[in-house]
């Protein structure tokens, strides 16, 4: 069927090239109005924070994602001018459609001012550059910008520029490796083209996702530069195998093409599958939040799969001229597993030291909801917050909001209701953690119709600190009638740090049996690919050393403030909680990837009868190259992450670049086949009533050549 497929492909190949350059063009289309529906919004289905949300909405008519916040340092002024200061805030707020004030706090010789509209964030983003116009048109120029809208507009320039420059330097390396790999050869094109109408076509579809789903800000960056290193990738492992069957029968074009689908296609579709089940674990992540990753990260694998079976047979067949392997190159990839094949105990037991010591730091992992410090400094928006926490401190962009419903209209202004506010507002100054506590029994603390009561409370640390977490616990512990509320009156707190806390629960109670799950399918894919019971579990372990390698590593560079300097990261104490979750699942089925290439190559020469050392030789010998070249083309394309200006796209970069070096290098390198080895003839034991499972041949391990 494949073989068939392949030939139909060959024969329509312009017409297959023509509809992939039509993709191409939509997804540069696509691209150019992508940025106006993604967003930074984070919710968390059913939880308390998005409870408190959802009654900041509907009692107190405020909408969070359309919310600008306008930071006016004044020093010193008298009640008059204060009093003219907001008056002035209030005209430049009618820059935004439905704009309103609705909160006014003076701190500190610093004014903040909250201006609310009844728009999304995406649209509300759009009228930040109006909203300071208006500001230094009333006399406000010293009048910074903040909030979600404006955090939004900032970011999103920046994201753009970073993610060019990302392209060109992982475009530019890709062809440096591609000329030592394949020579000076008009084949080169053929890993790039690829590339383009995969990464095009994912955009496309991208695209229209988020013209009704949540689509995350930073999608564009990691799905195009991780796009580029996994269809590079692909691509080249099946040219590999082409230059191999053209070179030995250049007079069957057609039946070099087939043949190399048969064997390497087989073998990127399984890759690809792989990649593409961890990469659906994010999308049983019940956040909106983590799903927009999942759902736009599993398009990569899956466009780049149909562009395999698809554009690359098409492109072979019109670009088959080909440069001669290098003598040298292959001299270097068949010397090495001869030397581990004789050797393999000090091998393995050498790179397991090194490994393990690489990954000792990851005892000092520490997860973080997010971070509002780790962004750009020279725009607005963080100007903005770096004043508000220079004169409060960093609490004060993200205070915590107690909700209390009194359960019945007009009892928030009762003496008995107004005492027991005063005396929980009391307790709660006496909290080290908390600086600042407000209350009242006016609009922004009472509702419309004073059934709803609300008191703010800013704490000394940031939102993601574990202090601020455990603020929120103890927010959230609080017997409201210890303080004279009624046994009736039911509690909600609402805010950055409960989110944020919410947000880490969710994940740690969600994410482990997802992964558990993605582990079994993935296991019984490869039980089946392999025929084998140990190979997929080892295959397994050292995808699971690699992560911890990877997270070691990631741990260090921006932990240790020198490795954060040299490397031009920022220094961080804690990883962004869906940048580490992400990072488990891509890094994964990444390694896995190389994995499989080496395996099938390994399988091809055992099935054709060679001794279990001397198949393991020749299929890494064989893979050297190949592995090698993906790993460093994937290295440079994901390098833009690392390089990028945002803290959550650094740790994916920094974890990436360092994980597949680790990987495709010490663990893929020399641990695998120094392990293979060792086992023997057990790699390609299969029991009976396994394979009875799948589907197969068993596999007695006295019937196994050693």
């Amino acid at each position: 069927m494949l073989d068939n497929w392949t030939r139909l492909i060959i024969r329509k190949r312009r017409i297959v090239i023509a509809l992939w350059l039509l993709a191409l063009a939509l997804g540069a289309f696509s691209s150019t109005k992508l940025n106006s529906h993604l967003t930074i919004a984070l919710t968390i289905p059913g939880s308390a924070s998005e409870h408190s949300d959802v009654m900041l909405t509907q009692h107190f008519h405020e909408n969070i994602e359309g919310t600008f916040t306008v930071i006016y340092p004044f020093k010193s002024a008298s009640a008059t001018e204060l009093k003219g200061f907001e008056d002035r805030i209030a005209i430049a707020a009618t820059a935004i459609p439905t704009g309103i004030v609705t909160q006014e706090k003076a701190i500190g010789g610093t004014l903040y001012v909250n201006i609310n509209s009844s728009l999304s964030l995406s649209k509300a983003a759009s009228y930040t550059d109006g909203l300071r116009t208006a500001l230094k048109n009333a006399g406000l120029s010293g009048a910074l910008v903040t909030g979600p809208p404006a955090i939004q507009s900032d970011v999103t320039p920046i994201l753009a520029n970073d993610l060019h420059r990302g392209e060109l330097l992982g475009l530019f390396i890709a062809l440096l490796i591609l000329i030592v790999a394949l020579g000076f050869s008009s084949q080169i094109l053929i890993p790039v083209l690829f590339a383009a109408g995969s990464i095009s076509a994912t955009v496309g579809l991208i695209y229209l996702i988020a013209q009704k789903f949540l689509v995350v800000l930073y999608i564009p960056n990691i799905v195009e530069l991780i796009g580029l290193g996994l269809a590079i990738d692909y691509s080249l492992l099946i040219l590999f195998r082409f230059r191999k069957e053209y070179a030995a029968s250049p007079q069957d074009l057609d039946g070099s093409i087939v043949r190399t689908m048969a064997s390497a296609g087989r073998t990127v579709a399984l890759s690809g599958m792989t990649v593409a089940i961890t990469l659906t674990s994010l999308i049983l992540v019940p956040i909106p939040f983590v799903r927009s990753l999942g759902v736009a990260s599993v398009l990569v694998p899956l466009v780049s799969l149909a562009a395999a079976f698809t554009l690359q047979p098409a492109l072979l067949s019109l670009l088959k001229s080909q440069a001669s392997d290098s003598k040298l190159r292959t001299a270097v990839f068949s010397r090495l597993p001869e030397l581990i094949a004789r050797r393999p105990f000090i091998v393995a037991i050498s790179s397991l030291i090194a490994l393990v010591g690489l990954a000792l730091p990851i005892y000092s992992l520490h997860i973080t909801p997010s971070s509002f410090t780790a962004v750009p400094a020279q725009l607005e928006s963080q100007k903005a917050l770096s004043l508000a926490t220079a004169a409060v401190g960093t609490g004060v962009i993200t205070p915590n909001q107690l909700l209390i419903d009194l359960g019945a209209d007009g009892e928030a202004s009762s003496a008995a209701i107004v005492q027991a506010r005063d005396a929980l507002s009391a307790v709660l100054l006496k909290n080290s953690e908390i600086v600042v506590v407000a209350a009242g029994g006016k609009p922004p603390y009472v509702d419309p119709t004073e059934r709803y009561l609300r008191i703010f409370v800013i704490g000394r640390h940031s939102f993601g600190a574990p202090q601020s977490q455990a603020l929120v616990q103890e927010l959230r512990a609080l017997k409201l009638s210890h303080y004279g509320f009624p046994n009736s009156a039911k509690l909600y707190i609402g805010g950055a740090a409960a989110q944020g806390l919410d947000l880490i629960h969710v994940l740690s109670r969600t994410f482990p049996w997802i992964g558990l799950l993605a582990l079994l399918i993935t296991f019984l894919l490869l039980l089946r690919a392999f025929k084998s019971l140990v190979l997929p579990i080892k295959a397994i372990v050292l995808d699971l050393i690699s992560l911890g390698v990877t997270f070691g590593i990631v741990v260090l560079a921006f932990g240790d403030q020198k490795f954060a300097k040299v490397l031009g990261i920022y220094h961080l104490n804690a990883i962004e909680a869906w940048a580490a979750v992400f990072l488990v699942v891509l890094l994964f089925g990444v390694s896995m990837d190389y994995e499989i290439f080496i395996i099938s190559r390994i399988k091809e020469a055992k099935d054709r009868g060679l001794a279990n050392a001397d198949a393991i030789t020749e299929g890494v010998a064989q893979t050297g190259i190949v592995v090698t070249s993906a790993a460093l083309i994937f290295i440079g394309a994901v390098s833009g992450l690392a390089l990028g200006r945002f803290a959550g796209l650094q740790e994916i970069g920094i974890g990436l670049v360092f994980g597949v070096l680790i990987d495709a290098t010490i663990v893929r390198g020399l641990l695998l086949p120094s392990v293979m080895v060792l086992l023997g003839r057990w790699n390609w034991w299969l029991p009976a009533s396994i394979a009875r499972i799948i589907k197969t041949s068993p596999r007695p391990l006295n019937e196994v050549r050693g």
